[in-house]
């Protein structure tokens, strides 16, 4: 059986993204089938999607959707169009049966399959491609395997694989010099899932909410390959890095173990972190912080069900600065609740984190979040506040 796997998502802001899913699924259906990968990004134009298909001729068609919009109220965009377009080439010039994939679709299964009218869905994590195909070379009813879908089928989301992760990440040279020339970044995976319950989070439900750890030694190991490979910097994709301290603090000892020396970053929950974590993640080449901090009132802490409270925001981000690493905090503006005092509670405290990076997301309030947000500042109201600043307007939930 041939199968062609398409990563759609050609998003460059800030930064292109290797798709490293589907380098995953790939090693998963490998055996005794012909598997190819085409990277949109580094394809450039979908009459070249054409040609490709037409020399290899595959059996199935994989399209591995990674964005439904760019969650932006003020500069709406949708990928959904761009979607139907990449299925109506397919169709004029394949008879493959189409399977749709990703963390888009996982978010809306119901309504991409029908907008795109494929055959066949996969939920949560893209290796179960594997037994639909297994299913499929043995005429049996794929329906029946957890996550997989059809246009009538019932949509639920199945829990995570059970099993270890085993795959080593073995970077395509082919599609890796796109993400090298543009940015040098290529990105890294120690666990799936998430144990945090935060409100407004998709990751749960695309990951589950059960971690499963990548031993450490096998994440060194895929570091050193980005490195050979020619990355100058990764960063680590799960959902909160320091979920699991004593996995984390493995992980970076493992990297100092193996040579890994190019520099990388990662997302943080701002935790108390243990003595000394911050120091041994920067021995271990960790340069970039970003802290997913989203509010500094304790009520709206509350609200979104972070996991730390307000004084561990300020613990978590002076052990970062004391160990010279870039920091930056995000904040989610207008959740339920939200209201003036908070803002200003937030805003205030905001005076306490230097050196440092903010960038505010606002979401759709009962109060003006956007217009508030710019006349505290204009006002000067908190004259300490000088670190960089970046607004946007976001439609999560929505």
């Amino acid at each position: 059986m041939k199968v062609l796997l398409v990563s759609t998502n050609t998003l460059k802001t800030p930064y292109p993204v290797y798709p490293l899913g589907l380098d995953y699924v790939a090693e998963a259906i490998a055996e005794d089938r012909q598997v190819r990968i085409v990277d949109m990004n580094n394809m450039g134009r979908a009459d070249s999607l054409e040609k490709e298909i037409r020399e290899f001729s595959p059996h199935i068609i994989g399209l591995s959707l990674r964005n439904i919009d760019n969650a932006d109220r003020v500069n709406q965009k949708g990928f959904v169009d761009e979607y139907r377009e990449y299925v109506k080439l397919i169709r004029g010039c394949s008879r493959a049966r189409l399977v749709i994939g990703g963390s888009g679709f996982t978010l809306f299964p119901g309504e991409v399959m029908e907008a795109l009218g494929a055959e066949y869905g996969i939920m949560g994590e893209g290796e179960r491609l594997a037994s639909l195909l297994n299913a499929l070379e043995r005429g049996e009813d794929p329906s029946l395997i957890p996550g997989v879908i059809t246009r009538s089928g019932e949509q639920k989301i199945p829990d995570p694989f059970d099993r270890v992760f085993t795959l080593n990440h073995i970077p395509h040279t082919s599609r890796t010099g796109y993400y090298l020339k543009n940015g040098g970044m290529l990105n890294l995976q120690s666990k799936r899932g998430c144990s945090y319950r935060c409100i407004y989070c998709t990751y749960p439900r695309i990951e589950g909410s059960r971690l499963r750890l990548v031993p450490p030694e096998q994440v060194a190991n895929n570091a050193l390959r980005l490195q050979k490979a020619g990355a100058k910097y990764f960063f680590v994709i799960d959902s909160v890095f320091n979920s699991h301290y004593s996995h984390s603090m493995k992980v970076a000892r493992a990297f100092m173990k193996a040579g890994v020396s190019i520099p990388w970053g990662a997302f943080f929950a701002p935790t108390r972190p243990p003595g000394g974590y911050f120091r041994v993640m920067a021995d271990a080449g960790l340069t970039h912080v970003e802290f997913g901090t989203e509010a500094l009132s304790a009520r709206m802490l509350k609200t979104y069900k972070k996991p730390f409270a307000k004084g561990h925001v300020f613990q978590a981000h002076e052990a970062a600065v004391k160990e010279g690493l870039f920091v930056a905090h995000y904040f989610l503006l207008g959740g339920p609740g939200e209201d003036k005092d908070s803002i200003d509670e937030t805003l205030e405290s905001i005076e306490r984190l230097k050196r440092c990076v903010l960038f505010f997301f606002a979401l759709c309030a009962s109060i003006p979040i956007r217009p508030f947000m710019k006349s505290q500042l204009k006002r000067a109201r908190y004259p300490g506040l000088r670190a960089s600043w970046s607004l946007c307007s976001t439609g999560l939930g929505q």
